[in-house]
């Protein structure tokens, strides 16, 4: 592919991978420091309502689950170690249907595979790693679903509640 004037362009291949795991606002911060990672959302996947919201989701009747998709170039990260980072690092993945003190069935571990290339990978790493914890790995593997990006709020909510600071930053003038 070239430019109007000739030149080459490069386009960046790009995948995605969309994982539960508790609180969407964690993983997604997670997710976003990881180098070819370029773009997270948040929002609710695998539900029987369209276009839910957070307060519908959260009563735990639509069936979705908090999830973060994670838009990456696949010559810079992996796949799989994107599943390495959300198994190993960014939550529990021995708990059924809750993470810390979030519980139901919108905090459970999946991942949406969005391949049968990504769902085999995904058991593979979980056959993997299942001897470093003491517990069953009670993640499930589904394919992707319809994906409801969540309320604008809800997006970058740590980057943004971070960069607003505090009372102490007010009064500071930072």
């Amino acid at each position: 592919m070239t430019t109007e004037n000739g030149t080459p362009t490069t386009q960046t291949k790009t995948e995605k991978a969309t994982f539960g795991a508790g609180c969407f606002w964690q993983v997604e911060a997670a997710f976003r420091e990881v180098p070819g990672v370029l773009d997270t959302a948040v929002g609710y996947e695998g539900g029987h309502v369209d276009n839910p919201t957070y307060e519908q989701v959260c009563t735990g009747t639509t069936g979705h689950t908090e999830v973060c998709e994670v838009t990456f170039d696949p010559d810079r990260v992996s796949y799989e170690d994107l599943v390495t980072k959300y198994l190993l690092e960014i939550h529990d993945p021995t708990q059924k249907n809750r993470q810390g003190p979030d519980f139901g069935f919108q905090y459970r571990s999946v991942v949406f595979a969005h391949s049968d290339g990504q769902a085999g990978a995904a058991r593979g790493l979980i056959d993997r790693y299942q001897d470093r914890f003491s517990k069953p790995i009670v993640t499930e593997i589904e394919p992707a679903a319809t994906f409801w990006r969540a309320e604008e709020y809800h997006q970058c909510y740590l980057e943004k509640r971070h960069s607003q600071g505090g009372l102490l930053s007010a009064l500071l003038g930072r």
